[in-house]
């Protein structure tokens, strides 16, 4: 069994497996560290405009790379999106979103180390997983050189078919980016590790969204200036 095997024909349902068992398991028993820590009122402005670029910037990168490995290579050319210009996209609309990320994750961690309130209350993982996640942005960010030389999307398409094999269960999955560059197995690697602890962290507030909210019924605290009776024995009050 080779190593290439191991990092990506089981490593990803090792991360998978317990990024979906992990998250459950925490909901259910520790509902309480399901949240995110607020220093809101310690440099209010650089984390309003920090947490706005980073988490435009990761959504953007997480829709695309949802919607760009997982979507079969077939409705693709149903559609008539050539696989270069569908490289060409990704590049551009990826490095653009990567970097509103990584500026807005830099002011955020700034803000973290750099700030001694803020980081007396903030834990090692709050810091430790912001970091990981710039990591990974960096590396993403110097795949594009690589990327550019290979424009026809030829490179793209094997990232498609190993992300699809995972999910249809594929044993040759591996096989498909075994011969990819480095810095790419190594953006895989760590993403793939991102998934495999993101149940430990603050990450996890990305799966609630409080849509309950749109159908909540309004209602209204009133106070009312009538006096309420007052026993004049201690015997006569309420028990």
């Amino acid at each position: 069994m080779d190593l290439n095997f191991i990092a990506f024909g089981v490593y990803p349902y090792i991360a998978l497996a317990v990024l979906v068992i992990g998250s459950v398991l925490r909901f259910d028993r520790e509902q309480y560290t399901w949240r995110t820590g607020s220093s809101q009122l310690l440099r209010r402005k650089q984390l309003v405009l920090g947490s706005i670029l980073f988490h435009v910037g990761i959504l953007a990168i997480f829709a695309g790379h949802f919607v760009g490995l997982l979507t079969p290579i077939a409705v693709w050319d149903f559609l008539g999106v050539s696989h270069g210009f569908k490289q060409m996209l990704a590049i551009v609309a990826g490095g653009l979103a990567g970097a509103f990320c990584l500026v807005g994750g830099l002011l955020l961690l700034h803000r973290r180390l750099f700030d001694a309130r803020i980081r007396q209350t903030s834990s090692f993982g709050d810091t430790a997983i912001l970091a990981i996640l710039l990591t990974q942005l960096c590396i993403g960010l110097a795949t594009i050189p690589l990327s550019l030389g290979h424009r026809d999307g030829h490179e793209m398409i094997k990232f498609m078919s190993w992300a699809q094999g995972i999910f249809t269960l594929n044993p040759q999955s591996a096989s498909f980016v075994a011969d990819v560059h480095w810095i790419f197995k190594a953006h895989l690697t760590l993403g793939l590790t991102i998934l495999l602890i993101f149940p430990f962290t603050r990450l996890v507030h990305m799966l609630s969204a409080p849509v309950w909210y749109l159908n909540r019924r309004g209602w209204q605290l009133v106070r009312s200036k009538r006096q309420m009776p007052v026993s004049r024995r201690s015997g006569d009050l309420p028990r």
